[in-house]
């Protein structure tokens, strides 16, 4: 005989103090998306205690949750470039390659650029953080930061669970938006006389793959109709996994401020102008999108908003001259891609044979000696930034933070052993390795 749902219950009641959780670590990372995950796995790796923290409430930032569908900055340019980063880069390219119509490589005209399903990379995230050790924090927001002789010793986080505190060695701020730095009172950079735009991605399914229109076409379209539609961006290109009959579709301008009614308000804005990006496709190239549904739409996508003051403030002018810094920990050859005025964006590629570098200093606050930034919001001007934040750039600046605190210990990570440094990162400022055979490079050179 089956037992009997138990009916007890328990009064409670909240405590009017009631005392925050306490958590210490080696390493603390502030951000769970591509840069934060890297930046955690590597300071597992390395041996140290590791706590991952997120506002979200799931793990994966804007590559698992708002649907970016594509890896660039990854590899170098040409048909078939050369890998960038290695490492964790390595062990997610890996997993995604195993499962079936999860990972496509658009080899040409200019790089390669890497398209994944959002899903897949999710589950590579989740079982990559656990299997790690890794403890997160999902669903926590900064309330304070508590800081003594320019170093960071504990951060207040406040969950709808209640208050956690964590006390760490060393920091990693992968937030996006400087969020840790900037609660902490130290000082960050906001672009001065422009904005920058994000993007509301939508994935559409039951599309017919055969009867894609070119990019150019679409753009073309868009311009010429725009107005009809309510449309705001003029431009727009989907990314498809062969196979699949689904389309990520990247259509949308949105506004990203930093105060929280308006970011709001902007993030619903966004959603209507998806919506009406793919009323357009529908009607206008029916051939293809006649009968695609939405099946998903992504939290807003985030370009930049704030950014650290580093001890290296990256510049464009760095960037075009490809200047190798002795502390560089990554590089990439994407292209500058400002998205500063709302119809369309600057779009400035580079040679074949070029790759610029990033430099440990523009990581590293200028003004604190425990923290290390990572992803978006490492210290650059606004066109140079807009060149490195691409996923692929990401995730070496999420390992070389790791680095940089493991060799910092309980000191500076202004005065780490920079001989080691160098022989950590070599790989992602070095290496050059090509994931396609000769025979296919060949035929890329031939076709």
């Amino acid at each position: 005989m089956a037992a009997s749902p138990s009916t007890e219950t328990v009064i409670v009641r909240r405590q009017a103090k009631s005392a925050p959780r306490k958590l210490a670590a080696d390493i603390c990372v502030v951000g769970a998306g591509i840069a934060g995950i890297t930046a955690a796995l590597q300071a597992a790796k390395l041996g140290r205690k590791v706590i991952l923290v997120d506002s979200q409430p799931s793990l994966g930032g804007q590559a698992v949750n708002s649907i970016i569908a594509t890896f660039c900055g990854l590899f170098s340019n040409g048909t078939h470039g050369y890998q960038f980063t290695y490492g964790v880069a390595d062990d997610l390219l890996s997993y995604l390659e195993a499962h079936e119509q999860a990972v496509h490589y658009r080899n040409g005209p200019r790089t390669t650029v890497v398209y994944y399903d959002e899903v897949t990379l999710g589950r590579w995230v989740e079982t990559s953080i656990l299997g790690a050790g890794v403890t997160p924090i999902l669903g926590a927001t900064i309330m304070d930061a508590r800081v003594e002789n320019d170093r960071i010793a504990s951060v207040d986080f406040m969950t709808r669970y209640g208050a956690v505190t964590v006390e760490a060695e060393g920091f990693i701020d992968a937030s996006g938006d400087a969020a840790l730095l900037w609660q902490a009172g130290f000082p960050c950079r906001e672009p001065a006389n422009h904005r920058v735009f994000g993007t509301q991605m939508v994935v559409l399914e039951h599309i017919d793959e055969a009867r894609q229109p070119p990019r150019e076409e679409i753009s073309a379209r868009m311009k010429e109709k725009g107005d009809q539609y309510g449309l705001l961006r003029r431009e727009g290109l989907g990314f498809t996994i062969p196979g699949r009959g689904i389309a990520a579709m990247n259509m949308t301008h949105v506004e990203t401020p930093l105060d929280p009614v308006e970011a709001s308000a902007k993030a619903l804005e966004g959603k209507e102008q998806a919506s009406r990006a793919v009323e357009f496709l529908k009607k206008e190239f029916p051939e293809c999108y006649g009968n695609a549904r939405v099946r998903s739409f992504g939290l807003p996508g985030i370009r930049q908003t704030r950014w650290i003051v580093g001890r290296h403030h990256l510049t464009v002018d760095e960037i075009k001259a490809q200047t190798k810094f002795d502390d560089a920990i990554g590089r990439t050859a994407w292209p500058i891609e400002l998205h500063d005025h709302g119809d369309g964006h600057h779009w400035i590629v580079f040679d074949e044979d070029h790759a610029h570098y990033i430099p440990l200093g523009s990581l590293v606050s200028r003004d604190c000696h425990n923290v290390v930034a990572a992803g978006r919001c490492i210290d650059a001007d606004s066109a140079a930034l807009s060149s490195v934040r691409v996923m692929g750039p990401c995730m070496a600046m999420g390992m070389a933070a790791a680095h940089a605190l493991d060799l910092a210990g309980s000191g500076s990570v202004h005065q780490i052993d920079m001989d080691q440094m160098r022989q950590r990162v070599a790989d992602n400022v070095e290496k050059q390795h090509y994931r396609w055979s000769e025979t296919q490079l060949a035929q890329a050179v031939t076709a």
